[in-house]
């Protein structure tokens, strides 16, 4: 099963990582599609970079840093990935994405780096469940495998 994970480089979208691999360690054959939306160019941005193409750049850039945690525990867990870095709303481009490469499940944190201390489910969140034409997961904090002393879920080796 093909599944994409949202990253936005909060504790909670690591979290969802770690529950949808936890999904491979149990023996569901799992191909993963990271995916980090980031938002619009403000127009502050817009008005003082006066580049389009710098501020892409700047924006893929950020985007690829966000990515590189997960990164690292697939690559370590020794699991292959996709990765990319979209600009535009994260409530529609989530969809669009994993639309796109064909996945049968969304997963991602039930509070992003948004609002990462609320109670309930976040603005992308709720939109993305509301939304997708496929089965969407929500991990909420310390969802998954055993906690650590922070909260994170933590998986052991596969």
């Amino acid at each position: 099963m093909k599944l994409l994970v949202a990253i936005d480089g909060s504790a909670g979208a690591l979290r969802a990582l770690r529950w949808a691999m936890e999904l491979a360690a149990a023996g569901l054959p799992c191909e993963f599609v990271l995916a980090n939306v980031q938002e619009p160019a403000s127009l502050y941005e817009v008005m003082t970079a006066h580049d389009a193409e710098r501020i892409e750049a700047v924006r893929r850039s950020a985007g690829a840093d966000l990515l590189r945690e997960a990164e690292a525990l697939l690559e370590a867990a020794g699991h292959g990935f996709e990765s990319e870095v979209a600009g535009g709303a994260p409530e529609n481009l989530i969809v669009e994405l994993a639309e796109n490469y064909g996945c049968g499940l969304v997963v991602m944190g039930a509070r992003g780096a948004g609002h990462p201390e609320g109670v309930g489910l976040g603005k992308v969140a709720l939109a993305v469940a509301s939304t997708a034409t496929m089965p969407v997961t929500l991990v909420r904090a310390g969802e998954g495998a055993e906690a650590d002393a922070d909260g994170a879920a933590a998986v052991g080796d596969a």
